[in-house]
């Protein structure tokens, strides 16, 4: 189904920071910038998904380069085999928009779509987001669980639902990796450390960590209504 906010979001300048970083970005050695997607990066996947995975924003030479979340950097080449193992695509490689890869049951974007500076979005950059974030998860019809990858992600996502409304007290939500929160009205919500190549390199993240909260959230869809 089609959310109208998001045919605007390839034009999206509300951020002048993030457009002047992105303009002055230097290309990865050997690369042209002219290769770049280099723009709002939307979310992609399975329109009947019923689990939504928020990231923090595009990486520089990731999603900023290939214009899909998570492709061609750490955490994406850490997390997409994960996710085929887990059953959640058909295929474990994710380099291109071409390669192949469909997600099943799966639906990823990042909270922030544009790359900004030292990948710390500013808390005007994370509220111009939101629209284009809930009109997302609008399209997503079967939607139970939002697994949300990281404090920015989480606290983002959270200002959502209480500027909507839903929720009455931030501070009910605090986040830890594996915590799982169920909106009045909404989706379980999961906290997870975020997938990036430092969480990694440091052990924070682990291959059996986010396999193991990803049988938790199979655990919430057999559970929850409808299957």
């Amino acid at each position: 189904m089609s959310e109208p906010l998001l045919e605007e979001l390839g034009a999206c300048q509300r951020c002048s920071r993030l457009l002047v970083h992105r303009a002055a970005l230097a290309p990865r050695r050997g690369l042209s910038l002219e290769g770049y997607h280099n723009g709002p990066v939307p979310g992609f996947g399975d329109p009947n998904a019923r689990v939504f995975l928020v990231g923090l924003a595009p990486g520089a030479h990731g999603a900023n380069r290939t214009g899909r979340p998570f492709t061609g950097d750490g955490a994406g080449d850490f997390m997409y085999p994960l996710l085929h193992q887990a059953g959640f695509s058909n295929q474990a490689e994710a380099y291109a928009p071409d390669d192949g890869l469909q997600l099943r049951d799966l639906y990823i974007s990042n909270a922030v779509k544009c790359l900004p500076p030292a990948n710390k979005p500013q808390g005007a950059e994370f509220a111009n987001c939101r629209p284009y974030l809930l009109a997302e998860q609008k399209r997503l019809k079967r939607l139970k669980v939002v697994i949300l990858l990281g404090r920015g992600a989480f606290d983002s996502y959270l200002r959502l639902y209480y500027d909507l409304g839903v929720i009455r007290r931030l501070k009910d939500y605090p986040f830890h990796h594996g915590a799982v929160y169920p909106l009045p009205g909404g989706p379980d919500l999961v906290a997870c450390y975020h997938t990036s190549r430092y969480n990694v390199q440091t052990g924070r993240m682990t291959s059996a960590l986010f396999l193991d909260l990803l049988a938790r959230v199979r655990q919430l869809l057999e559970r929850s209504p409808g299957g």
